[in-house]
């Protein structure tokens, strides 16, 4: 028996999707990382219950902090995308949680800098809030060793190709280093949005891309470039249809990450047939039934998608491109000519102050 929902909520489901790739559902992926820093912080004393706790989100964070806050007696303020819908502001008003959202915008870049600029203004006006830095704080890795333990329990032994959204870098990032440290061979595809700095797209915009949660329009401390093997870039029409023929061939109805990572899966299976292929769906399809499920009828299928298979950023196009990381020309580390793994993701480092995010 559970003591609160957040631990129930955040398991997910392990399933079988065609043709062949394992699916992980989840309700709130991000539940693993705000639970995971919530306890360390207290554990660790540097936050006391009653305090509050901030940060900035386009929906599923939100949702997970506050859980997280009601479980552990914390309060908590968002400062939300326009993403943010009724139904979870609603429930996060009922969770006791505060939301100011930022003035609409349908553009990613304009969207995350007024979010990042309204949290500096709140630290100022607050020194004694906790940013819980979501995008920069390594802590956010702790949560998804559960992650990591439930794919070695759940998926057979062998090479693994986990394909998912890199967004902060604290999802696949976190399960993908913890299953190194297992033992696990891993092959690790990251999805992006075109128009995210994060991998070097932000030249190729998508003026309907909506998935902020897997983009970027600053830099992310957190993402670990060198964690990743091969990136996959899906516009908003795509990843649409991925999500639709997710939802047709398995019944999962879920977010368009997922309709992206579900192509990204498909494909690299096609390529290496060797390795089972696992794809996190992060969230649910709620939010997106009037932005995306409601052109199904419109959803190209999914054998007739194929990326562009590109050597560098210079060459990336719409709908779909993919690219071994790191990319032809990069420099070369040390050794296998790979850069190599940090050992683990809480090693020391500098953290931006809110003024300079």
């Amino acid at each position: 028996m559970h003591e609160h929902i957040a631990e129930a909520v955040k398991e997910p489901h392990v399933v079988t999707v065609p043709p062949g790739a394992i699916c992980l559902r989840f309700e709130t992926m991000k539940l693993y990382a705000a639970l995971g820093a919530v306890r360390h912080l207290l554990d660790t004393g540097l936050v006391k219950p009653g305090d509050t706790l901030v940060d900035s989100s386009s929906g599923i964070y939100a949702h997970a902090l506050a859980l997280a806050c009601h479980r552990h007696g914390l309060r908590c303020h968002i400062v939300g995308s326009t993403t943010v819908d009724r139904t979870l502001r609603v429930q996060l008003e009922i969770l006791g949680a505060t939301l100011e959202q930022v003035r609409p915008s349908r553009n990613l870049r304009l969207d995350q800098n007024l979010r990042v600029e309204r949290i500096s203004q709140l630290l100022r006006e607050n020194p004694h809030f906790h940013w819980m830095r979501q995008y920069h704080d390594a802590v956010h890795y702790l949560g998804y060793r559960d992650v990591a333990d439930l794919i070695r329990k759940e998926v057979p032994e062998g090479p693994l190709t986990l394909v998912g959204g890199v967004g902060t870098g604290a999802s696949t990032g976190a399960v993908a280093t913890y299953l190194r440290e297992a033992g696990r061979d891993v092959r690790l595809v990251g999805v992006q949005p075109f128009g995210s700095v994060t991998f070097g797209a932000e030249h190729v915009l998508d003026p309907d891309m909506i998935i902020a949660g897997i983009g970027s329009s600053i830099p992310f401390q957190n993402v670990r470039h060198d964690l990743y093997d091969r990136i996959h870039w899906v516009n908003f029409d795509y990843a649409t249809s991925g999500a639709v023929a997710l939802l047709r061939a398995s019944g999962i109805f879920a977010g368009l990450s997922a309709g992206a990572a579900y192509l990204a899966a498909r494909w690299e299976l096609q390529r290496d047939t060797t390795r089972t292929c696992v794809f996190f769906a992060a969230d649910t399809g709620h939010r997106y039934v009037d932005s995306a499920y409601s052109r199904h009828a419109d959803a190209v299928a999914p054998g007739a998608m194929r990326p562009h298979e590109v050597a560098g950023q210079g060459a990336l196009r719409h709908p779909w491109s993919a690219m071994d990381w790191p990319p032809a020309g990069a420099p070369e580390a040390q050794g296998d000519g790979r850069p190599q793994r940090s050992p683990h993701p809480l090693h020391p480092r500098s953290l931006p102050q809110p003024e300079n995010v």
